[in-house]
């Protein structure tokens, strides 16, 4: 057996782990020369999944949209899962500011400095972001990476396939098979986890070192608890509400959550997502196969809504800002709105931390003290994210009446695996 075979051989969270203790012994050894000799690993993994994403999200959005083809009740489907987005995202937006004024992250917080190479990125109105949706041309939008503009005329040409019926029926095969060959490339990035992780954090620790990435560990922790709350007390209520175990749920959705707190990517993890959801928790496939990648599409409780919450009153707080009532509503509008339009690849939570900070009047140069430990931060995140990607189907299928009771209350063991 050869040594690369006997490195797949070994479990992936655990290839995952020893990139990330490796990466930040580098790191802690080797100071600013780990981030010249070993970050060009982590910049190509984040190349990488920026590379597959975008279509990625346009195959997974036309194959799910035209697979409602012959489903029932496609409209109270569609809409339903749209309110319990938007609900979860509301109450994510409240756990987060909560979580904010009881820690206080920003206080006490002095001595960092932005990046050098860190520049605010111009965001337009609410009105103009909300009008770019429609693209003018769709191919321009697919070439320059425009994720809402895709989503859009997937979605659309998708409906067109479900309206045209039966003589439509080898386009939505096709749909299907570039989804299926989008998703094994997927897996084929997915293997170079552990090398990008370890390049990312050698990077991290060595530009930075521990001692000045300590002041923000309030930060950190006031985010991982905000994250779990939204986990364990959100999600796990509104389980309990439905009549639904969450203990059940949570062991069944284990490895797609595993996953993404490992890649920090909604659509790495949206392969293992759609499995657990059809085949662990009992939700019918062609549901799931339309909400799922839309989920993992426009659905980010974690990047979307905790965290410009609380990066919101962290900037407030460090540069002593007293938010008034009106900037509060504000955030959770923008918040709300913002969790449907990130994508779900590293690093564009920060775009919509910036639509927050701007929409409420707070100063933009915050972000950048934030930016050195974005990649600790975007595992929780991420796995918050795909949790709610996961919960929402399995709410709605339960209201539905299309929630298969005996695969969700299934016990095995072979649940917690992939």
């Amino acid at each position: 057996m050869s040594l690369v075979q006997s490195w797949l051989r070994v479990r992936f969270w655990k290839r995952v782990a020893a990139g990330f203790v490796l990466g930040a012994l580098a790191g802690w050894l080797l100071g600013p020369q780990a981030a010249t000799w070993f970050g060009p690993l982590g910049t190509l993994y984040v190349t990488l999944i920026k590379m597959i994403a975008v279509p990625l999200v346009f195959f997974a959005v036309l194959h799910s949209v035209s697979s409602l083809h012959g489903v029932k009740d496609v409209a109270a489907l569609g809409s339903r899962t749209f309110l319990w987005f938007a609900t979860t995202a509301t109450l994510a937006v409240l756990v987060g500011l909560l979580v904010a004024h009881v820690t206080q992250p920003g206080l006490g917080v002095e001595g960092l400095t932005a990046p050098v190479d860190w520049k605010p990125r111009e965001v337009p109105e609410p009105v103009k972001v909300l009008l770019d949706i429609v693209p003018a041309n769709p191919f321009k939008a697919l070439s320059e990476g425009k994720i809402l503009q895709v989503i859009f005329f997937a979605g659309l040409l998708g409906l067109a396939l479900v309206k045209i019926g039966e003589k439509s029926a080898r386009l939505r095969e096709l749909a299907n098979e570039a989804n299926d060959g989008m998703i094994q490339v997927t897996r084929f990035v997915l293997e170079v986890t552990p090398l990008g992780t370890f390049g990312l954090i050698a990077a991290l620790v060595g530009s930075y070192g521990f001692e000045k990435l300590l002041p923000l560990a309030s930060f950190v922790g006031a985010l991982y608890l905000a994250c779990a709350l939204q986990i364990v007390v959100v999600y796990g209520g509104l389980l309990l509400s439905h009549g639904l175990n969450p203990w059940k749920f949570f062991r069944a959705a284990f490895p797609a959550m595993q996953v993404a707190f490992t890649s920090s990517s909604s659509f790495a993890a949206m392969p293992i997502a759609l499995r657990s959801v059809v085949r662990n928790l009992g939700v019918k496939e062609e549901y799931a196969a339309f909400a799922v990648p839309l989920g993992a599409s426009i659905k980010m409780d974690g990047c979307g809504a905790i965290y410009p919450a609380i990066s919101a009153v962290f900037v407030a707080q460090y540069f002593h800002v007293d938010l008034q009532p009106a900037q509060y509503l504000i955030i959770l509008l923008a918040s709300v709105l913002g969790s449907f339009g990130t994508a779900g690849v590293p690093g564009t939570a920060t775009v919509m931390v910036t639509l927050v900070l701007s929409s409420a009047g707070l100063p933009l140069e915050g972000i950048g003290y934030l930016v050195a430990i974005d990649r600790i931060l975007d595992m929780m995140r991420t796995m918050t994210n795909v949790t709610g990607q996961m919960v929402v189907p399995v709410l709605v299928a339960r209201e539905r009446g299309i929630l298969d009771m005996s695969i969700y209350n299934r016990a095995s063991s072979e649940l917690a695996t992939v």
